[in-house]
């Protein structure tokens, strides 16, 4: 969208958008969302220029031509592995976009989503009963989904097991999902990209970790924080590069050293909630999401 204009997403078929930056949010209606009696939950939104993609479960595909002032219903086949929990609206040429779902498919579009193209031509599960006997602790145990999956400005995926045994990644070009052992004995609670397109990872016993390399790699490096033994559920890094870690109990942390130490951020010690997510826009905008609607809006010093 733009600085100061862009959507919230949530259960319900809830969509807000504000037009000043976050400061105030408006509900919009989604009429191609409502039918069939179901409650759908939105999982993601990306835009280029005007057109925008929204994906959610159960599987459906929304498609906006006019800045999300309305919106399409897209078809999705009933054979479809998994439900899209990412889309990505592709730079270029209008109606090119990457969907991704918590069964590890990845299909392009290149032309308003008439037809798309499998990325990805092996089932995670299968790819899983190759490799079983290779060394991937706890590949035995998945259950078949992903507990989460973000996308790299270079178009690298990386993806955390349902049970946070072992982690995942996916590079354009390759046919299938590559797992990789977890670098610790505790279990993956979700992953992500640096700006400098490097790994962090957060375990669920708190602990934060970053990769020295950039692009996809199985070395990582423990960060210094002091979480006081609440657990960090996602990782966040403005355009200046400064870095926030949220977890329970208003846990905020911040980082200016790249991720290498992290110090407790007190802005949130009046939040009586648990802080899940936090984005940047390219822009400078951030926000946090907790539960009980729970909504932080990063303001720069």
């Amino acid at each position: 969208m733009c600085a100061h204009a862009g959507f919230l997403l949530g259960s319900r078929e809830t969509l807000l958008e504000t037009k000043d930056g976050g400061r105030t949010w408006e509900p919009r209606s989604v009429a191609a969302a409502k039918d069939e009696g179901f409650n759908y939950r939105f999982n993601s939104i990306s835009f280029n220029g005007k057109e925008g993609w929204i994906v959610g479960k159960p599987a459906i595909l929304l498609r906006t031509t006019d800045g999300g002032d309305n919106w399409e219903r897209v078809p999705l086949s009933a054979k479809l592995p998994g439900n899209p929990v990412l889309i990505c609206a592709l730079p270029g040429e209008p109606g090119r976009a990457e969907m991704t779902t918590d069964q590890g498919a990845v299909y392009t579009t290149s032309n308003g989503a008439y037809t798309w193209t499998a990325a990805v031509q092996e089932t995670v599960d299968a790819t899983l009963n190759r490799t079983v006997s290779s060394g991937i602790s706890g590949a035995s145990y998945y259950e078949g989904s992903f507990s989460n999956v973000q996308r790299s400005p270079s178009g690298d995926y990386v993806a955390v097991s349902s049970r946070g045994n072992f982690f995942l990644t996916w590079s354009p070009g390759q046919t299938y999902w590559q797992p990789h052992n977890r670098p610790t004995a505790r279990r993956v609670q979700n992953m992500g990209w640096t700006p400098s397109n490097s790994l962090w990872l957060a375990t669920r016993g708190g602990d934060v970790y970053l990769s020295p390399e950039s692009g996809i790699s199985e070395r990582f490096d423990q960060a210094k924080l002091g979480s006081r033994g609440f657990g960090i559920l996602d990782v966040g890094f403005s355009p200046s590069k400064v870095g926030y870690a949220v977890g329970g109990s208003g846990t905020l942390l911040k980082s200016e050293d790249n991720g290498a130490t992290w110090k407790r951020d007190r802005s949130t010690d009046g939040i009586a909630g648990n802080l899940y997510e936090i984005k940047f826009t390219e822009s400078g905008s951030g926000f946090i999401l907790g539960n009980d609607g729970i909504l932080l809006r990063y303001i720069a010093a």
